[in-house]
């Protein structure tokens, strides 16, 4: 969960530790965000919201795993045309 830390040791915690959590404003999910990065996640429940920003941070901090091509496929993108590249250079980014 977002109050737990990894290693306290660690000059740069990967979980966030600066959090706002607040209810949405339709009042159905929970808004938690990481006050230090700007990242923001939600969830059903508290607990949820807080669980998905842990996730969240993780993965702007880099440390993530790049999808299989199974995963890539479940959300439409072929593999083979799966490129990183500038997004400059994006006709999704422009």
């Amino acid at each position: 969960m977002s109050t737990d830390i990894d290693d306290p040791g660690d000059e740069e915690p990967t979980l966030p530790v600066n959090i706002s959590l607040s209810l949405g404003e339709s009042g159905d999910m929970w808004v938690a965000r990481d006050e230090d990065t700007g990242v923001t996640s939600q969830g059903q429940t508290r607990e949820a919201a807080l669980e998905n920003l842990d996730e969240a941070v993780v993965g702007y901090h880099g440390a993530g795993e790049s999808p299989s091509d199974e995963e890539l496929r479940a959300m439409g993108i072929d593999p083979k045309q799966n490129t990183s590249g500038s997004l400059d250079e994006s006709d999704v980014f422009q």
